[in-house]
């Protein structure tokens, strides 16, 4: 799977042009704020049409909590002016793996509201709908917003606490709501 994922990556690469606001690397400041390393890049498909992958991770705790997690997210955007300027509309997929638990309050993750006394750990896969705006801030720099919401299917497993215990529950879950939320500064190449 993941000699398939390279390769896929880099055929991406090789059918695109390397020029002037052809391709854009990006991080979203939003998941850079929650330690969560991210990085993401825009290919230019047409001239109001770009292929958008990213990926995050997070495999290590903020004091007790457990946040653990990657996911990656596909996305084609449509762009209302050109490519990396102005208003745009997205559809992305995403998948990823979780393990949630032990945090200060009940924060609804995936829609779980028991995070506070369980973990949940499991695997995650949706996709969504989203709009965005990108402002020019320079020749080769950016700064772009996005919200997305869409459907997530996710296996779970719970767990008493996030260090120890053995299962207590299994299942999935459906969740519908926000699947994408970004501040993203970018860079063009």
């Amino acid at each position: 799977m993941k000699i398939r994922a390279i390769i896929v990556f880099v055929a991406l690469l090789c059918c695109c042009r390397l020029s002037a606001q052809h391709v854009a690397v990006k991080t979203n400041l939003l998941y850079d704020a929650t330690a969560t390393a991210n990085l993401g890049f825009e290919f230019a498909l047409a001239p109001k049409w770009t292929l958008d992958i990213s990926g995050n991770v997070n495999a290590w705790n903020i004091s007790d909590w457990r946040t653990r997690h990657w996911l990656a997210q596909p996305e084609a955007r449509y762009w209302f002016c050109e490519r990396f300027n102005g208003h745009f509309l997205a559809v992305h997929g995403l998948a990823g793996q979780y393990n949630f638990g032990n945090l200060p309050a009940n924060i609804p993750l995936l829609g779980f509201k028991d995070l506070k006394d369980y973990r949940y750990q499991g695997w995650m896969y949706g996709g969504g709908i989203g709009w965005g705006y990108s402002w020019i801030l320079s020749k080769h720099w950016n700064m772009e917003f996005e919200l997305g919401v869409g459907y997530i299917y996710a296996t779970y497993k719970k767990y008493p606490c996030a260090e120890c215990g053995s299962v207590i529950d299994k299942g999935n879950k459906h969740y519908v709501g926000p699947t994408k939320i970004a501040l993203n500064l970018e860079y063009l190449f």
